[in-house]
Formats: C-alpha cells, sequence, structure tokens
C-alpha cells in the first residue's frame, strides 16, 4: 500500500511539474514574440503559430484562417509598431500534455500613452513536439463602445 501511495504522490508531483514547466515555457514564448513585436517584427508570433492558425484581433472583420493570411496581415504592418514598454499582467496558463491555453492582460505603453488589450493563446503540441499557437484572440479592455 505505502508503494502505491508513494508512486501516485511522484505521478503527482511529476505531473505539477510538467504543469510548471509548460506554463514557464508558453510564457516566454509570448514573451519573446512580444518583444520582436514591440520592436516593429512581427516574426516572432509568426515563427510560433501553426499552419492552420486562427487569428481574431480588434481591427480585423472576420477571422483569419491559417498562416498564410496571417502573415500577410502582419507583413502589412512590419515595421510599424513600436511600444517603448510593456506590461503582461497576471498571465495564466492553463494545460494538458498537448494542449495550452495562455490568458492575460497586456498594458502596451507608446510614449506614455498605455494601450490595454486583452489576450487568450492557444498552444497545440505539435508532431515535432514544439509548442505553436493555433488561435488567437486580442480584444480591447474595457472598451468605449458607443
Amino acid at each position: 500500500m505505502k508503494l502505491v501511495i508513494l508512486t501516485f504522490m511522484l505521478m503527482i508531483s511529476t505531473l505539477t511539474y510538467s504543469q510548471d514547466a509548460i506554463s514557464s515555457l508558453i510564457i516566454e514564448m509570448e514573451k519573446s514574440a512580444l518583444e520582436r513585436w514591440n520592436n516593429g517584427d512581427p516574426s516572432g508570433f509568426l515563427d510560433i503559430s501553426a499552419k492552420d492558425v486562427v487569428y481574431f484581433d480588434p481591427m480585423t472583420e472576420q477571422r483569419l484562417d491559417g498562416l498564410d493570411k496571417l502573415t500577410a496581415l502582419y507583413e502589412g504592418i512590419r515595421g510599424q509598431i513600436h511600444v517603448d514598454k510593456y506590461e503582461m499582467i497576471n498571465p495564466k496558463v492553463q494545460s494538458t500534455d498537448k494542449m495550452a491555453v495562455l490568458t492575460f492582460n497586456l498594458i502596451s505603453y507608446v510614449a506614455e500613452t498605455p494601450y490595454k488589450w486583452n489576450c487568450t493563446e492557444v498552444y497545440k503540441l505539435d508532431e515535432d513536439d514544439q509548442w505553436r499557437i493555433i488561435q488567437t484572440h486580442w480584444s480591447f479592455t474595457k472598451p468605449d463602445i458607443k
């Protein structure tokens, strides 16, 4: 019986470590992509997106399907984004062994002007054991709707 309990505790410990490791990896991937984005380079996000990624943001009228369409959107704004600093607030990763959902609030500062965002990224572990974004959704935090 002690062996069963010890094995179970070890499994829980390993699972917790794995989820913590996944969380840390996903958050670091997102931060690295944001750093590049803030300097006008959208390739950080393109590099970690799956071929079948789907994308929403407040500037698009409808969902974009596929990496080719996301690439076209991002190439149209390459070099035009500059963020002086940002805060990723309360990132949370909920994961299984093959899927992870990252949610966070983002405040981007251009000069002293803050821009507040909500973000949800769905990551999937692909066949090459690489985490890739399969769904992105950006929205404004408390938009002024009239």
